[in-house]
């Protein structure tokens, strides 16, 4: 054991810890806004069949998906983490939810203009 009292490593406790994100993942699409994202994703990676996208736009377009949907996925546990501390209104509660909602609001419209710059040359040339 290490000074903290934990396990070291061992194989075991590595695939406890796959097991728990692989939970994380399916809660995850219980989400509405995490359904959303995914919806899109696939979509727009459905676009870059169609569109042929090289191999560096392949690389730039699923970074995207996954940081948006990741960020979308913080949101949710800040949230869920505010709303398990308190049930009462606190501004400092607020700024936090609205914090992590602005932040995948500023992400996402990354995204929209990453999937402009990828896409709108190979629209227009078609």
């Amino acid at each position: 054991m290490d000074l903290k009292g934990k396990q070291a490593f061992s194989p075991k406790r590595l695939l406890s810890s796959f097991c728990f994100a692989g939970n994380g993942l399916k809660l995850a699409l219980l989400e509405p806004n995490i359904r959303v994202h995914a919806a899109a994703g696939i979509l727009v990676s459905a676009a870059g069949f169609i569109f042929q996208l090289t191999r560096m736009e392949w690389c730039i377009l699923v970074l995207t998906i996954a940081g948006v949907i990741a960020l979308e996925m913080v949101n949710t546990a800040i949230e869920k983490t505010v709303d398990l501390v308190t049930e009462e209104y606190r501004p400092l509660a607020k700024m936090a939810k609205d914090l992590a909602a602005g932040a995948v609001l500023l992400f996402a419209c990354m995204a929209v203009i990453i999937g402009c710059i990828l896409f709108i040359p190979k629209i227009l040339t078609r």
